[in-house]
């Protein structure tokens, strides 16, 4: 029997964060917390996972369902204005997803659950804003066993001019709206706001990875296990702006994040994280031990994927999942 827990977290900045536990039980036990797995040989781990835009914890959902026949403890962050979180009344991009909502949902996982080990699984936007906070928070490092990235690409959507002039063009739209319609669009069930879509288009038209919010200037004078959210976000609010040459570069410090990461990308997804795109992200992290995997039915496999497809799919589900269990057994305390 699969169980769904809801835990809301609070933020510093105030919103309420869904943080959804998926164990799965033997139907004849009494207690929800007792584990039952058809792979005797894995060691229980406890796994978060997160989505990107457009998304909600349904993105997750099937593979934490299958992890947790597996015995392991799973739990989806939905980012805010996501799923059972709070609609914030205040504009919100990845980075104040990174900043807050990652920050509550560790605070809660490390500090109130007192977890001994975590790995993380994340789509698209998810790894962005996972990469953010661990720069922003680089104690929590060591803490994490292991990293699976489905499609996450920053800064490399632009792998042609017809990428370009895509780009552009949606930006355009999104600005005209105010939003994307992401039903219309077939992007997922969540509109999101051109204010937070901004930062992904300004990221990938300028092959940069900068912040909205924090200067440069900040981690200079400072140790960097000292820039949190209470003490960097407080005074430099989503909103506030300052010259954009000043602004910093979370690129410039991805080789810190020394976690192993299996990165995944699809051959099929040209637009929002082409393969050369996710490529260039999963590069700056330069640790030798991470493993980068496209998909493709030109390498044998059974898709070549789309964004979406490579995550949620019964051919994912096949070939893919598999490998992200073995990732997490290879790296299990």
């Amino acid at each position: 029997m699969m169980t769904e827990t809801l835990k809301l977290v609070s933020t510093k900045d105030g919103e309420q964060i869904a943080v959804w536990k998926i164990v799965y039980t033997a139907k004849d036990e009494n207690k929800t917390d007792v584990l039952t797995t058809h792979a005797p040989g894995i060691k229980a781990q406890n796994i978060l996972l997160t989505h990107g835009t457009f998304s909600d914890k349904q993105t997750c959902l099937r593979i934490a369902h299958y992890l947790a026949q597996l015995g392991h403890h799973c739990y989806i962050m939905e980012w805010r204005g996501h799923g059972a979180s709070s609609i914030p009344t205040d504009k919100f991009n990845f980075e104040t997803v990174a900043t807050y909502d990652f920050e509550a949902t560790f605070r809660y996982l490390f500090t109130e659950l007192t977890l001994d080990n975590l790995h993380c699984v994340t789509h698209s936007g998810g790894g962005a804003c996972l990469t953010m906070f661990l720069i922003q928070h680089p104690q929590y490092i060591n803490h994490i066993n292991s990293i699976s990235m489905f499609a996450c690409q920053v800064y490399g959507a632009i792998v042609s001019s017809k990428n370009h002039v895509k780009i552009l063009a949606v930006k355009t739209l999104n600005r005209m709206l105010g939003y994307l319609p992401a039903n219309r669009l077939k992007l997922g069930p969540i509109n999101e706001s051109y204010y937070t879509m901004n930062q992904w288009y300004e990221w990938n038209l300028n092959k940069d990875f900068k912040s909205s919010f924090i200067q440069q200037s900040e981690f200079d004078t400072t140790t960097i296990d000292q820039n949190t959210p209470s003490n960097i976000a407080s005074e430099n609010t989503p909103s506030h702006t300052v010259s954009h040459n000043r602004h910093f570069d979370y690129r410039q410090h991805m080789s810190i994040i020394t976690t192993p990461i299996y990165a995944i990308s699809a051959k099929g997804d040209r637009f929002i994280s082409p393969t050369r795109g996710c490529q260039l992200f999963f590069d700056k992290f330069a640790n030798p031990n991470n493993v980068f995997r496209e998909y493709a039915i030109s390498r044998g496999d059974l898709d070549d994927y789309t964004h979406s497809r490579i995550m949620i799919s019964r051919n994912a589900a096949t070939e893919i999942w598999p490998t992200v269990t073995a990732w997490i057994e290879k790296h299990a305390r």
